[in-house]
């Protein structure tokens, strides 16, 4: 028989079974939501995917704080979402606010719930950003034969393609993908980033852009141009400088879409470099206070 995800919609009645004992056996990730909220719900789907991922590794357990008021008073619930992990019958740890893919998996690696294949992928990002690419791809090709249906190590073989300036086999590997991935936030940081080279590609060049702003500051095209360029080679610093210029001196510039380029690469760089982008984000908002 195959292994079976273990998801459960838990109230005053069966926590004991459900959550309690069970966390004398395994990790039982409890989430205390509303329907009503986006947030809960979106969590939660991922949350299921996830057990589904990694079947009878770990419970998740769903109370509706609404139809269970007993135990959201219990646990002294302000705020949904709010995510508790319980292990041998007590709270290890406690969360207010959804939690994205990234930080789950991350929650789920603290209690010995993860991939082998996870493991070798960290190590292959580490050794490509500290500079060292042949040896992440050797690590990469371990992760792959270690688990093939993986296919978060296909994307960052992606993002090692991108960042080589080997877009062909970047966008070949890419078209490959499942739907689910391609549709996730690694997914469309890839597309966005050969969606950038793509568009870099139309532009009259790099050099010639500097040349003309040089020769004309107010020549805001041009300024718009080059941060196409800028991103297309990963100078995300530069890129934002000019972008946050056009929305200082022509805030309706093409409709905003000075505006609409940065919250582009802020998604863009959420996934791989998530302080970075948040960053950009409170830059974003001091500015249009």
């Amino acid at each position: 028989m195959s292994e079976q995800a273990l998801v459960f919609e838990v109230g005053e009645s069966g926590f004991d079974r459900y959550v309690l004992e069970n966390s004398h056996k395994l990790p039982v990730l409890v989430e205390f939501m509303g329907g009503w909220s986006e947030p809960c719900v979106v969590m939660a789907e991922v949350i299921q995917d996830l057990a589904r991922e990694f079947a009878e590794r770990f419970v998740f357990a769903k109370v509706d704080v609404e139809a269970h008021q007993e135990l959201r008073d219990q646990f002294s619930i302000q705020n949904v979402p709010t995510l508790m992990v319980f292990r041998d019958g007590e709270v290890m740890f406690r969360q207010e606010g959804q939690m994205h893919e990234d930080e789950l998996r991350v929650l789920l690696k603290g209690v010995d719930v993860f991939h082998i294949s996870d493991e070798l992928r960290e190590q292959a990002r580490a050794r490509h950003m500290a500079g060292d690419t042949p040896e992440a791809i050797m690590l990469m090709t371990q992760a792959i034969q270690q688990d093939p249906s993986n296919t978060r190590v296909a994307m960052d073989m992606v993002q090692i393609f991108i960042d080589m300036g080997e877009l062909e086999q970047a966008r070949s590997l890419y078209d490959r993908l499942p739907e689910a991935d391609k549709e996730s936030r690694m997914g469309l940081s890839l597309i966005g980033q050969l969606t950038f080279a793509d568009l870099a590609a139309k532009t009259e060049g790099m050099e010639v852009l500097q040349q003309k702003l040089a020769q004309n500051a107010d020549d805001h095209d041009a300024r718009f141009d080059l941060v196409v360029c800028l991103v297309a080679v990963n100078n995300y610093d530069a890129a934002m400088d000019h972008l946050f210029t056009i929305l200082k001196e022509e805030p309706d510039y093409k409709e905003g879409a000075a505006r609409e380029m940065i919250i582009s690469i802020i998604n863009t760089l959420a996934p791989n470099d998530p302080s970075l982008a948040a960053s950009y984000r409170q830059r974003l908002s001091n500015q249009m206070l």
